[in-house]
């Protein structure tokens, strides 16, 4: 071997040796130390795995606490100081604004509402979407609208966010009505056929809802393709099951070919090649309005001064189309499904509430029949499902990272640090919500959302900002529907075997399902 050879080899092991040292070392020494002049602090990490050791200790710890305290008693909605305890602990200990690390990866948790706000009220693209979002998690999101950044996502929104305004889900309502009576005439179809002929069907509701999600989603996104659609969904919520078990940000973990990353590759390859054949489908068929056929056009539109494919510099046009189109899957789907899986939950334990949403219901469509001017009408179906989403956010975090130095609320940001707003924690902080604030309590969104805390924007079940969810019409529309519906046919209460467990599986979901003792009215 020649000594050239040698040298260059020597040369390139050492620079691959200080990159390392200084993304895993230097770097968040660098960053930990720049916060911490500005007494921001937090607990010391790992130099690989960050504090994750001492998250799965604290959360081992807080639920043993838990099992050896716990007495029979009413459902507790208090999931969130259980679930994410280690947050809980370090406001505690080192204040509302505090850096931990996640593996290599740098969270600023903020609990401070004033941030929180100055947040929310930043249009810059110098704020965007972590990278993890698109690597650890990409075979779910790729660089799709959920996780891109600057001009791509601001492209992305453009094409995706006015084909889900409200004059547009109103005119989807239709759909959603029909799907719901499908899932309603398979419900009446139980209880005719229960055992003894009694009048009562005892039902584990959330795969029930969670197909009736994917197919009103199906149907909006791939016309008379939906049950294609449906086939992608089922494969999206396996990747998401086998994905919410392995902890982010550690280095090399979504590479090694482990019995669990080679099966999110390979559902990862179906549903890429699905997605793909159905756009060559319709590129063979002809055009029908729906959202896959407006992600297939902003796909091919090209710069307004004609300079050459808008989307060259960013992505590939079939890889546009693909992650967005699994995107909207996610988003349109698995959280809708949650939230009403949660909604009947505690409609279920709060009888009188469900009395009073069905005596509305009855007098908005008492004639059995539901359209879109009747949305409006359904004032406490609203309010329950706003309380809803402030006990259950489907949504956890939201996430944004200084992808330049930036400065908000007085505070010099890094580049590469990741903003975190805990939404569960927020939503329950008695100090922005008074003393019950873990109480099943709908009658404090009788005035709206800005007379329901003392810090409105500390309400965030669809995100903040220039990037709240531009489905947040569609996923309220289509709760009502369903609400509405059941509440006109059905009777309900917890079943005996309810076990009341939530999980964080990248959405928060009932751990072992939700089952409803169901009658016909």
């Amino acid at each position: 071997m020649s000594l050239n050879l040698v040298t260059v080899i020597l040369g390139g092991s050492l620079l691959l040796v200080y990159f390392a040292v200084n993304a895993s070392f230097l770097k968040p020494r660098s960053t930990r130390e720049r916060l911490r002049k500005q007494g921001i602090d937090g607990p010391i990490p790992h130099i690989f795995l960050g504090n994750i050791p001492e998250i799965k200790s604290i959360q081992i710890q807080e639920a043993q606490s838990r099992s050896l305290h716990q007495v029979a008693s009413p459902i507790s909605h208090h999931w969130p100081f259980t679930i994410f305890s280690h947050l809980h602990k370090w406001r505690n200990q080192y204040g509302p604004i505090c850096l931990y690390y996640g593996g290599r990866i740098q969270f600023l948790m903020v609990q401070d509402t004033e941030l929180v706000k100055e947040v929310s009220c930043n249009t810059s693209l110098n704020l965007g979407k972590p990278s993890y979002l698109s690597k650890d998690f990409g075979p779910l999101f790729g660089r799709g609208i959920l996780s891109s950044s600057g001009p791509l996502w601001a492209h992305e929104r453009k094409i995706i966010s006015p084909q889900l305004y409200l004059d547009k889900v109103k005119g989807m309502v239709d759909l959603m009505v029909e799907s719901t009576n499908i899932m309603l005439r398979d419900w009446e179809a139980r209880i005719e056929s229960s055992k003894g002929g009694e009048v009562v069907a005892e039902m584990k509701i959330d795969e029930d809802l969670r197909s009736l999600s994917a197919d009103i989603i199906a149907r909006a996104c791939f016309g008379s393709n939906y049950e294609k659609g449906q086939e992608i969904f089922t494969k999206l919520r396996l990747i998401q099951k086998l994905m919410s078990k392995s902890p982010v940000g550690v280095p090399g973990l979504r590479y090694l070919p482990t019995r669990s990353n080679r099966e999110i590759w390979r559902l990862e390859k179906e549903v890429n090649s699905m997605i793909t054949r159905l756009v060559n489908q319709r590129l063979k068929e002809g055009d029908e309005q729906d959202l896959m056929q407006m992600i297939m056009e902003g796909a091919t539109k090209r710069n307004e001064d004609g300079g050459g494919d808008l989307l060259s510099n960013h992505i590939s046009r079939d890889k546009f189309i693909v992650d967005n189109c699994k995107n909207i899957f996610f988003a349109g789907h698995e959280t809708t499904a949650v939230t009403a899986s949660w909604a009947l939950m505690l409609l279920a334990e709060h009888q009188d509430w469900q009395d009073r949403c069905r005596a509305e219901v009855l007098q908005v469509c008492g004639n059995g029949t539901f359209d879109a001017t009747m949305l409006r009408s359904l004032k406490t179906v609203t309010m329950v499902i706003q309380e809803t989403l402030r006990l259950y956010p489907p949504a956890t975090f939201v996430i944004r990272t200084a992808l330049q130095d930036i400065t908000l609320g007085g505070i010099s940001i890094p580049k590469g640090v990741n903003i975190q707003i805990p939404i569960p924690l927020l939503q329950q902080d008695p100090e922005l919500w008074g003393p019950n604030a873990h109480m099943f309590n709908p009658q404090i969104f009788a005035n709206g959302i800005s007379e329901a805390c003392k810090t409105p924007h500390a309400y965030l079940p669809f995100g903040i900002g220039s990037r709240v969810c531009a489905g947040q019409h569609l996923a309220m529309a289509e709760l009502k529907v369903v609400l509405s519906l059941i509440l006109l046919r059905f009777r309900f209460c917890l079943s005996p075997c309810y076990r009341h467990s939530p999980a964080f599986r990248l959405v928060i979901e009932p751990g072992e399902g939700v089952i409803l003792r169901v009658s016909r009215i």
